[in-house]
């Protein structure tokens, strides 16, 4: 598709990327992945009271293979660059999955093709524009809570009835995670990762214009439809195409987040801070916050190549075009790969005799709702300690999703009706200033996170275990006075420690 000169959603194709495709007997392994199978090994290896292996394995043949003579990554004769290898890999992976049709098969493939490569241009600069995402969804969730005194002074609207707005959000971002999230993998990641950005700063630079509050609650519902889909679209995204070597960048990625509520909170001290007419300020900010949306979605549709999902072309049959793919990003990142559609046939099968190396609309919508099935679910209850665990865990999730909301949603309204040391009310300066201190205290919560859960007698229990008890304390402290001073000092603590939470 070309615009203005440019070409939009090329097909990709190996010839476009010579040079990075080497032998399967040539090919490097990445040292973690390496690691892994090692590991694997061992723990096969030995039976459970140290003995050597051959005694576990009697009966199942020669050297480790299988039952059914099957070569096993376990086997002596295991080599990971070799077809019998890979399909070794393959076929023990998916059988944890619950799937092993040939689409799954190759999909496993492209993986491990993927981890070979590593870390690269192309991921880092992956990270930024998914990292848009996370900004964008925050900049929206605070700027539209941050409008909330302006539409209840221009409107006429009572302080317990303009809070609607925020639900109106809400209601649109329900909608859009509901919808990008099945819909990224029936019309590909590629177009939905471009039409988020596209409908959140169209309708976010329409809502400046609203006539009335029920036409502005419209266009944040309508814009919500877009941000919605960023987190599962983004994250989804940006996981496919992340070696596992460098997995703590995913937790990273939420650093992103309290960046959108700094922004927020800065340009809402400029126009919301007493230094434009009521009727103006608020607008002048969503256009702002429009525009920067809208200037996002054409980094991402302009500026970059993004290579379509390897999966999703999987799994409408574009085998071809899903290798390519994996040499586009070897070429970004200036190494190499082992990848070819005949390594793809070997293992899953020639797509014109295997039936099952393609997925239709219908089968990927029941394998979307089949994470909600019995045989999902059950094995979380599986015996009562887990069971304890699960629980207490969606229990934890259920009170952060009704907290954070009724929180920060409001927390302007709350700021707003601070005094200082006279008793008096403060002005709307102090109320945008003490809001973007907030923000700026609640940034460093993420790269924590990023750090702690990997320390040891911390790791992510530890972590969300204490960030989750601050929270709350500080939630709690926060409620004692009503003095600006005492107001700002907690809610500052709570931003910090909130950020470490969601960032784990």
């Amino acid at each position: 598709m070309k615009f203005l000169g440019l070409t939009f959603f090329e097909k990709d194709s190996v010839d476009q990327y010579l040079g990075v495709l080497v032998p399967l007997a040539q090919a490097s392994r990445h040292p973690t992945v390496a690691a892994e199978y090692a590991r694997r090994r061992s723990a096969e290896g030995r039976s459970e009271d140290g003995s050597p292996a051959e005694k576990k394995m009697e009966g199942k043949g020669s050297e480790g293979d299988g039952e059914d003579g099957v070569l096993r990554t376990s086997s002596a004769g295991y080599s990971p660059y070799t077809i019998e290898g890979l399909r070794a890999e393959v076929h023990e992976d998916a059988s944890s999955g619950g799937h092993d049709t040939a689409y799954d098969l190759k999909s496993k493939v492209i993986n491990k093709a993927i981890q070979d490569i590593g870390m690269g241009k192309y991921n880092w600069e992956l990270f930024v524009l998914c990292g848009f995402g996370w900004f964008a969804d925050n900049l929206w969730l605070q700027g539209v809570a941050l409008t909330l005194p302006s539409l209840q002074e221009e409107f006429g609207v009572a302080e317990t009835t303009v809070r609607y707005t925020t639900c109106s959000l809400f209601i649109g971002l329900c909608i859009g995670a509901s919808f990008w999230g099945i819909g990224s993998d029936i019309m590909g990641r590629r177009i939905a990762f471009n039409m988020t950005l596209f409908l959140a700063g169209v309708f976010g630079i329409a809502a400046g214009a609203a006539p009335s509050w029920i036409g502005a609650c419209a266009l944040f519902a309508a814009l919500g439809v877009g941000v919605g889909g960023n987190l599962p679209v983004d994250g989804a995204l940006f996981l496919e195409f992340l070696p596992n070597a460098s997995g703590g960048l995913l937790t990273l990625l939420s650093v992103w987040w309290p960046v959108g509520q700094l922004v927020a909170s800065l340009i809402a001290w400029g126009f919301l801070g007493g230094n434009y007419a009521v009727d103006e300020g608020w607008r002048y900010f969503v256009y702002t916050m429009g525009a920067m949306t809208f200037v996002m979605f054409l980094s991402r549709f302009v500026l970059f190549h993004l290579y379509e999902s390897p999966k999703f072309l999987l799994s409408r049959g574009r085998q071809a075009e899903a290798v390519a793919v994996v040499h586009g990003m070897a070429f970004k990142n200036k190494t190499t790969t082992w990848l070819t559609e005949e390594i793809l046939n070997e293992i899953g099968g020639d797509p014109a005799v295997v039936a099952d190396s393609t997925l239709s609309t219908k089968e990927i919508i029941r394998r979307k709702l089949s994470s909600f099935s019995s045989d999902r679910i059950g094995p979380l209850f599986a015996y009562k300690k887990l069971g304890w665990t699960t629980g207490l865990v969606w229990f934890c999730w259920v009170t952060i999703g009704m907290g954070y909301p009724l929180f920060n949603a409001f927390l302007p309204q709350y700021l707003a009706r601070g005094t200082n040391s006279s008793g008096q009310t403060i002005s709307s300066y102090e109320t945008y200033r003490n809001y973007a201190i907030t923000s700026v205290v609640g940034v460093p919560g993420s790269i924590i996170a990023c750090y702690t859960v990997d320390i040891k007698y911390i790791g992510r229990k530890g972590t969300m275990a204490f960030s989750t008890m601050m929270s709350g304390i500080f939630l709690f402290l926060f409620t004692i006075s009503a003095d600006s001073d005492y107001q700002l000092a907690f809610s500052s603590l709570e931003a910090f420690f909130q950020n470490i939470m969601y960032g784990k």
